[in-house]
């Protein structure tokens, strides 16, 4: 998959669209990374959460929603994150 990175201004986010990558730092939930696969709403127990889009992935987002069941089914998966 190909990956662009974004600037740390932009616009904090609840539902990202499929490709997106979201960190949320923690507070009233845990600190988490979202990979939006497809129609997705980032949200715990305490509600809806907003977290600060930081990566997209721009080829190879027709493959994100056979990871997503994976993920459902096995749970989480490993990731790695390598600047090139």
């Amino acid at each position: 998959m190909r990956l662009t990175s974004t600037s740390a201004t932009r616009a904090r986010r609840a539902i990202p669209p499929p490709g997106q990558l979201l960190f949320h730092p923690g507070g009233i939930s845990e600190t988490e990374i979202l990979l939006a696969y497809g129609s997705v709403r980032f949200a715990s127990k305490v509600g809806q959460l907003a977290g600060n889009h930081f990566l997209t992935i721009i080829e190879g987002v027709e493959h994100l929603p056979e990871l997503g069941r994976l993920t459902l089914w096995q749970g989480a998966q490993p990731i790695e994150f390598t600047l090139i």
